[in-house]
């Protein structure tokens, strides 16, 4: 970026050529006065300066009420008042500015508020465990994950949570939908509250967590350079850490492809720990899928059909049933309930294989599921 000093030099110069070319043989000293071009080329840069530091050096709040909102008794996002301070039944309003890009700043510039938010509720209120990644820096320079216990040891049924990509963080299934639903829909919370009901200790994983700024240089974060990266870091320093005895996960979107990406890499893992995958609208690609995850996985998909309704599949898929819902990002708040029946389901296969560590001829009970 040029200086404004040289900036409005090169306009003035740029002024006078023009006034040079069209004015008429000899006329140009008595015509031109350069003061007046001066100030008019001064006056035009700093309204353009002015115009565009409004749009591009806009600061934004850092709280929610900063931004004029807050969350009902629902778990709704609603506009605050700004005579009384109460909250109205007012939703979110995008057209805030005039200008598309400016708005879309304004959404996103929400949307951190909201990660932060998330984050917050997940720890004071429902009594999550941050777990840093990796542990041996500066907490500012690692990610972390969520735990429902500050140290695991030996959990009789662990439930993993895996979000998509994008701009999701850890807790969330969908900022859209916190924003523009609730909070049950948009995060996993419900998931943590059902999985604690039926006995799970639970890890939120942070898949999209991937970068610090350390000393104004943008650095990978050392273990979780992408979302596969931090997964396996995840297992290995603290799943597989924690002997748990059995072992679910829950996959949205693209982190159907991380969980794939797992199984392939910790077979044995999956063989002898994991009972259950719930997909929720995964993304994975079919003929990547192991033979052993097909057993033991499903996929709730987006479809018309009434939750839970087997849907056609390819010969090397994991097998598909309807969501309930036909929004992508519903899927997973929409088949909920049928999900967490089936780990269950696979819960007591489990459990009634006792030693899953069996000769690999003998066929399970749920080769047949």
């Amino acid at each position: 970026m040029y200086p404004t000093f040289y900036i409005i030099l090169l306009l003035t110069f740029g002024v006078v050529q023009s006034y040079a070319k069209q004015a008429p043989a000899g006329h140009f000293r008595g015509l031109i006065r350069l003061p007046e071009v001066v100030a008019t080329a001064t006056l035009t840069l700093a309204t353009f300066s002015v115009r565009m530091a409004s749009s591009e050096e806009r600061t934004y709040p850092t709280t929610l009420e900063g931004f004029g909102y807050g969350f009902n008794d629902e778990g709704r996002l609603r506009q605050i008042d700004q005579e009384t301070g109460k909250l109205t039944d007012r939703i979110f309003d995008y057209q805030v500015y005039t200008s598309l890009s400016e708005n879309q700043a304004h959404y996103e510039a929400l949307g951190d508020v909201i990660t932060e938010y998330v984050y917050q509720r997940l720890e004071e209120k429902e009594g999550l465990k941050k777990l840093y990644l990796p542990d041996d820096v500066a907490r500012e320079e690692a990610t972390f994950i969520f735990s429902t216990k500050e140290k695991l040891d030996r959990p009789k049924k662990l439930l993993v949570l895996i979000h998509g990509s994008g701009v999701v963080r850890a807790g969330q299934w969908a900022r859209s939908l916190i924003i523009n639903d609730c909070l049950d829909s948009g995060t996993q919370i419900p998931y943590v509250n059902k999985a604690r009901e039926l006995g799970y200790e639970v890890l939120l994983l942070n898949t999209n967590d991937n970068y610090r700024t350390v000393e104004g240089t943008r650095k990978s974060i050392r273990g979780s350079r992408n979302p596969t990266e931090h997964a396996a870091t995840v297992l290995e320093k603290y799943i597989l850490a924690s002997q748990p005895e059995s072992v679910a996960i829950v996959a949205h979107s693209y982190g159907g492809v991380v969980t794939v990406e797992l199984a392939q890499k910790y077979p044995e893992f999956f063989k002898r720990k994991v009972f259950a995958v719930g997909f929720t609208d995964s993304v994975h690609a079919s003929s990547l899928v192991p033979e052993a995850l097909k057993k033991i996985a499903r996929n709730w998909v987006t479809a018309k059909d009434p939750l839970d309704t087997p849907l056609t599949i390819t010969k090397h898929d994991i097998p598909r049933h309807s969501a309930g819902h036909t929004k992508h990002e519903m899927t997973s708040y929409s088949c909920m309930s049928a999900l967490f029946e089936f780990l269950e389901s696979r819960y007591k296969q489990f459990q009634a294989l006792g030693d899953v560590a069996e000769p690999e001829n003998k066929k399970s009970k749920g080769d047949d599921l």
